[in-house]
């Protein structure tokens, strides 16, 4: 498969294309804006955008998410459940949040996920796996030998839980489960900054 990273937005998020050149499918992982790159970048591999994959609601991971939907109207929307209240309450927390930044409609959704949901690109399944405390519903995807963290793990680093909806004993759990399934060499991808490895974390990450 391919992987593009896209750095979007104030925050400066990473967004994930994956693209599987044999089915012509393709995900995005997390939608911080709309990139018209990517049309352009799917159109060169003739390729169909299948879904778009949120991590978990937070505004910085799901603003674009209305001008993909205008501009790729057959493309699936999922959002974890667990996070439905949160993204339908995105003015508040942007309100108390991010002081001076305006209102915005609340983003498109198609289907909220959970971890039996099932997600294919391809002949590939993507895992969906339960990742609360940065938020009540945020989850890793795992595919193509990659982990897609969102905000959960960081180089180094966690995800913020003084959040509403954040838990740093969930968090903690979480990361924990997460490294404990996998193989050292597993790269992780996260919702901002740097990749890293589960082996890394395994031995730097400051909740282990």
């Amino acid at each position: 498969m391919i992987l593009k990273t896209f750095v979007s937005g104030m925050l400066e998020n990473n967004n994930y294309l994956l693209i599987d050149e044999q089915a012509k499918e393709a995900v995005l992982i997390d939608c911080t804006s709309y990139i018209p790159e990517i049309k352009e970048i799917l159109n060169n591999y003739n390729a169909k955008l299948k879904y778009i994959l949120i991590t978990h609601a937070h505004f910085d991971h799901v603003l674009g998410i209305n001008d993909f939907h205008e501009n790729f109207p057959e493309t699936k929307i999922l959002i974890p459940l667990a996070d439905k209240e949160l993204l339908e309450n995105i003015n508040i927390f942007i309100d108390k949040f991010m002081v001076g930044m305006d209102a915005v409609e609340i983003p498109h959704v198609d289907e909220y996920i959970t971890e039996n949901s099932v997600i294919k690109i391809g002949e590939q399944d993507i895992k969906v796996i339960p990742a609360p405390g940065h938020t009540k519903g945020g989850v890793c995807y795992f595919v193509d030998d990659k982990i897609f963290s969102g905000d959960t793990i960081f180089l180094g680093s966690v995800g913020r839980t003084d959040l509403p909806g954040g838990s740093y004993e969930q968090l903690r759990k979480s990361i924990k489960d997460i490294l404990n399934l996998f193989d050292d060499k597993i790269n992780i991808y996260c919702g901002h900054g740097d990749s890293t490895t589960v082996g890394y974390e395994k031995v730097h990450n400051p909740v282990i």
